[in-house]
């Protein structure tokens, strides 16, 4: 088994929010009591509907916001304080790529001089150095030097992902969030910048955390994927294993909704209402209001993310409860 790069354990961050200008103010519980592991080399796929907490916990991860509760390690460190010294260290060893490349981008410089800035920052290689490393980081994400000089409207969506890929790398980290990278490019730019992922993965071992609601792309790329509700972590199996049998009931509806080869849409579960609102969390499992097969205890105790088996782990009442309860909600 390998070494673990990535120790998220118990992490959970809140925000306060005030409707209008007297009203009272509320905690929103963005992330709650995650637990997640990456071994060196290896893609953890993090899934949900949007609002779950994906992105924040992909800040958390990277250190770009402290946890409430909770620590996160890095090859074995605890993450160094936000701005410090150590902290400017661990960053050049872990990046993130945006979802908007045009946003993550300046309009007004040459990619090129965007490409060296983490270098600059880092005072990695005197300049010529920094000029080679550029050009062989284009040629890297499968574009040449002559793109460097272009600004990044000039460019299109999937070779400004590539150039935001190139900047990412350029510290040669050891760690990459990819916080919905393609979602903005169309089917076939993006399966030319995940297969581009896969192949700079194998080449340089860089480990990945891919948050995505795609779930087709989270499955060509993940070893192992967790299912995120409502800042809560509710399953977490092999990318093979959990695609092919699905547990939780909410998991079962997210693949059901994924288009597959050979596999008819009559089979999708649909889910009633939307998400509830994070600042008014129901009681008991949060998603027992839209679960179909919810039972009592659903409305009142909240589940514990548990071991099933097979490095499976679900927080299910219907799946981790006494199996008679199992056979009478069904």
């Amino acid at each position: 088994m390998s070494a673990l790069l990535v120790e998220v354990s118990s992490i959970s961050r809140s925000y306060s929010m005030r409707s209008g200008m007297f009203g009272r103010s509320t905690a929103v519980h963005a992330v709650d009591g995650v637990s997640l592991t990456i071994p060196k080399g290896d893609t953890l796929g993090l899934v949900g509907e949007s609002g779950s907490g994906k992105s924040t916990t992909g800040r958390i991860v990277l250190g770009l916001e402290p946890p409430d509760r909770g620590e996160v390690r890095f090859d074995g460190k605890p993450m160094a304080i936000l701005g410090t010294p150590a902290w400017r260290a661990q960053r050049a060893r872990m990046q993130m790529i945006f979802q908007d490349p045009l946003g993550a981008l300046d309009r007004r410089l040459p990619v090129a001089t965007q490409i060296r800035e983490p270098l600059d920052i880092h005072g990695l290689g005197a300049s010529a150095e920094r000029e080679d490393r550029v050009r062989e980081l284009l040629r890297a994400v499968e574009l040449t030097p002559a793109h460097g000089g272009r600004y990044p409207g000039a460019l299109s969506g999937g070779q400004r992902q590539r150039i935001v890929l190139a900047r990412a790398l350029a510290t040669k980290p050891d760690f990459l969030v990819c916080d919905e990278p393609v979602s903005a490019l169309d089917v076939s730019i993006q399966a030319q910048v995940v297969n581009l992922l896969c192949d700079l993965q194998a080449q340089l071992g860089l480990t990945l955390l891919f948050i995505s609601h795609d779930l087709r792309v989270v499955r060509q790329i993940s070893n192992v994927v967790a299912v995120m509700y409502l800042g809560r972590i509710v399953e977490v199996g092999s990318a093979d294993d959990l695609f092919a049998r699905p547990e939780h009931p909410y998991t079962q509806a997210l693949v059901s909704a994924s288009p597959a080869p050979g596999r008819r849409s009559a089979g999708r579960i649909v889910l009633a209402g939307d998400p509830p609102n994070p600042a008014a969390r129901p009681q008991g499992c949060a998603f027992h209001p839209r679960c179909p097969r919810a039972i009592a205890r659903c409305a009142s105790e909240v589940p514990v993310l548990s071991s099933v088996g097979g490095g499976r782990q679900v927080a299910c009442h219907l799946v981790t409860g006494p199996r008679a309860e199992t056979r009478d909600a069904a």
